[in-house]
């Protein structure tokens, strides 16, 4: 008989409501092994081709099937140090296992569990590491910075990663909640790079605490900025700067990082009875979800297109629907309702679908129709762009860091060189392809490749 998919244990639906404890819990050995049989370990393994940085997917799962858990984690951390966090946050039905051949006509091999596994349960091997003498700045301990951090570190250069917040993970410490990462996984990644020998330092803002040419002049031999994208995008209608409006990115920061859950935090949220996340990506998912646990009775997502449309990934829609997340599609955007300098409902345009866009998605259309929601709360999930602080710092200097139309940092596809010599960048302040953690990766491994070989 064929072997069926195995699934993860999941914390109870209503329970889970209450707490930012993880949804998700690891496979069972059992389930490992039965789960890693069910690989074909194809000739032409297209899952590695889905994955940004190429772990050896189906190496890893072939050491499983042979009970070798360190073999496993050998494998993956040659070409990835985050097994934990990418296991949970990656979007596998785009990339690995998307591309995984059982997909055709059934359940694909479920590479994040086990990959999620394998990282739980190893640890990085203590590895030699013989100085260079030189010396590399690391701008952002997000996705991107630890990624290249690591590979810095191997080839024996001094490294120091700064971080403007006063703690580090980046967008993983202060975008994804802890129901999804929890924050002993990313502390114990974090923890491994101490180990390796890379520095550390926090509150220090590049290009306002520090400028480039300043870490130049320091002595450093190459830079690679990963500040990532922190400045959200608003929806721009009227009502958007009433109190009870808030970016995600805000929303989430202040949950995440400061504690923000309406009780006993220094920067408490005001929790009413009502919130509408506007947007369908992942973070409107996160956002929606923690707008739950922290006290709203009612919350809902509001999207402009259908569910089919959804960008964000099924794992996370289907979850936030067991939470009691209220979905309402083909809703636009028009108007903030305001009482006494508050949020008092919002207005809607309904719309339809026509002709695909430059995205590929049908566009939506305005039907002429308008209906008012009942809230007391906007959090606006949009996305985000590029904090010019660094480009216009080093403007100041005399450098001028190319940039797009739209803020991001024009780089090499293949080296993530930028025009200025040394100085490379990656993750969302310079994107190539989609957003997401895993990708993050791949810049920082591509990054880091270039620049250790410039070093040579």
């Amino acid at each position: 008989m064929a072997v069926e998919r195995q699934r993860v244990k999941e914390q109870d639906k209503m329970a889970r409501r209450h707490n930012f404890e993880a949804v998700e819990s690891n496979l069972t050995p059992e389930q490992v092994k039965l789960e890693a049989s069910r690989c074909l370990h194809c000739k032409n393994p297209r899952c590695v081709q889905g994955c940004p940085v190429n772990i050896q997917i189906p190496e890893f799962i072939e050491a499983l099937k042979h009970d070798n858990l360190d073999e496993a984690g050998r494998i993956i951390r040659q070409t990835s140090m985050l097994p934990s966090v990418c296991g949970r946050v990656c979007p596998q039905e785009r990339q690995c296992e998307g591309n995984c051949v059982l997909g055709i006509k059934g359940d694909p091999v479920a590479i994040g569990a086990l990959e999620r596994y394998v990282g739980d349960n190893t640890s990085a091997e203590k590895t030699e590491i013989k100085p260079s003498g030189k010396k590399i700045a690391v701008v952002g301990s997000g996705c991107a910075g630890i990624t290249a951090a690591a590979d810095f570190r191997k080839a024996g250069h001094e490294v120091v990663v700064f971080e403007a917040l006063h703690k580090l993970g980046g967008v993983l410490r202060y975008g994804i909640p802890p129901f999804r990462l929890p924050r002993k996984i990313l502390d114990r990644e974090i923890t491994n790079l101490k180990e390796m020998g890379v520095e550390f330092k926090t509150n220090v803002i590049v290009g306002k605490s520090i400028t480039l040419k300043q870490l130049k002049e320091d002595g450093f031999d190459a830079i690679f900025i990963c500040s990532g994208a922190g400045l959200p995008k608003m929806m721009h209608i009227k009502g958007e700067n009433l109190n009870g409006v808030y970016s995600a990115n805000e929303f989430l920061t202040r949950v995440n990082l400061m504690g923000a859950d309406g009780h006993s935090s220094v920067t408490p949220l005001k929790v009413g009875k009502k919130a509408a996340v506007i947007g369908g990506g992942n973070v409107a998912m996160d956002a929606a979800r923690t707008a739950v646990r922290v006290g709203f009775e009612e919350v809902s997502i509001l999207y402009r297109r259908t569910e089919k449309e959804l960008p964000a990934r099924l794992e996370e829609i289907r979850h936030a629907k067991e939470e009691g997340v209220v979905f309402k599609f083909l809703h636009a955007p028009v108007e903030i309702l305001e009482k006494n300098g508050y949020v008092d409902g919002m207005k809607f345009e309904i719309m339809e679908l026509g002709e695909p866009d430059a995205s590929g998605r049908r566009r939506p259309v305005g039907t002429g129709e308008y209906t008012t929601v009942d809230v007391d709360t906007v959090i606006v999930a949009l996305g985000t762009g590029p904090n010019p602080i660094i480009q216009k710092s080093a403007q100041a200097e005399g450098i001028e860091i190319i940039t797009d139309s739209k803020g991001y940092i024009q780089v090499d596809g293949e080296t993530r060189a930028t025009n200025i010599p040394t100085v490379y960048a990656g993750g969302d302040v310079a994107p190539v392809g989609e957003s997401n953690a895993i990708n993050a990766m791949g810049a920082g491994k591509k990054a880091a490749k270039a620049i250790n070989e410039l070093l040579k």
